[in-house]
């Protein structure tokens, strides 16, 4: 997969939203989906503890956010970009949604499902498929998750 000398920035919009999580007392992940021409058409960012909704992951929450302004949930041609490794949960979703490219930071070791314990983005027994970029500010992104862990074990 060629990368996109945009991913840093739309990282960082990503790193952005995980903050907002922060304030709502939510594991610091964060989401932007962007359309075919570059432009950010939604964000999101864990929203669990903040609606008591288990499937209100960032990825989720964007994804909704970008059908919602587009007007259907066909997302083709769109990345997703997010500041750690979806889960399987999410995979599913991104791969419903059509969504042709995945951007991540931090690999999530215990449950990610776009290479490290599953890879469900490029299963080919799937019908769907999604191109995977990882580790882009892998660095910042896992710093934030590192700090808010590290609060809770005080």
């Amino acid at each position: 997969m060629r990368i996109d000398p945009r991913h840093d920035a739309w990282m960082r919009l990503a790193l952005d939203q995980a903050r907002f999580a922060l304030e709502a007392d939510d594991v610091p992940v964060g989401a932007v989906v962007v359309d075919p021409s570059g432009r950010v058409v939604a964000g999101g960012f864990n929203e669990r503890e903040l609606g008591g909704d288990p499937t209100a992951h960032a990825e989720i929450v964007a994804m909704r956010r970008a059908a919602a302004d587009l007007g259907g949930w066909n997302l083709t041609g769109h990345t997703l970009v997010v500041t750690l490794e979806p889960c399987a949960m999410c995979a599913g979703a991104i791969l419903a949604a059509r969504i042709g490219t995945v951007v991540f930071g931090a690999w999530d070791e215990k449950a990610g499902a776009a290479g490290s314990v599953y890879d469900l983005l490029r299963d080919r027994r799937l019908p769907q498929r999604a191109d995977v970029v990882a580790g882009v500010l892998e660095g910042e992104s896992e710093a934030l998750l590192r700090a808010f862990f590290a609060e809770r074990r005080d």
